[in-house]
């Protein structure tokens, strides 16, 4: 499922509501944890995209066709800039500035690739069984980029 984003910041409450609505149509509950953190990482990459590309992109959710205990949830944010994703240190007062932290602490995986003449940053989150905490709720995060992969220590 795809939604197209149009390089305006209203965009990014229509992708959340958007995004809300997919899960629960496929039977993940809008209050359940995974559902809340993959709807705060929709908002932070969505507007990442709309704030330092200033043109359309695409918002990609790849959801369970039937939920289990365990579910893994894929989130893609295409994008028309061939800049890299950069995460940035920021210090308490900054305004910004904290969205690939916030990617990078949340998602089980997350990474980016570049894709013709711009870019997809993707994340994935895990729902296991008999946990049903925030994500990371299988452990452990890793980062690839452009196809190599790091494992958090």
């Amino acid at each position: 499922m795809q939604l197209e984003i149009r390089p305006d910041p209203a965009e990014v409450g229509r992708a959340r509501r958007w995004a809300r609505s997919r899960l629960v149509g496929a039977g993940i509950q809008d209050d359940e944890p995974l559902a809340e953190t993959l709807v705060l990482l929709v908002s932070e990459l969505v507007t990442n995209a709309v704030v330092h590309t200033g043109r359309p992109a695409v918002l990609r959710l790849s959801l369970p066709g039937a939920v289990t205990e365990e579910v893994t949830v894929r989130l893609e944010v295409d994008d028309a800039s061939d800049r890299a994703p950069v995460p940035r240190c920021v210090d308490g007062d900054a305004t910004g500035g904290r969205g690939l932290a916030l990617v990078d602490g949340l998602a089980d995986r997350w990474g980016w690739s570049r894709e013709g003449a711009g870019k997809r940053i993707w994340c994935e989150l895990d729902r296991c069984a008999g946990r049903q905490e925030a994500a990371p709720a299988c452990g452990g995060g890793s980062v690839t980029y452009e196809g190599l992969a790091y494992e958090a220590v």
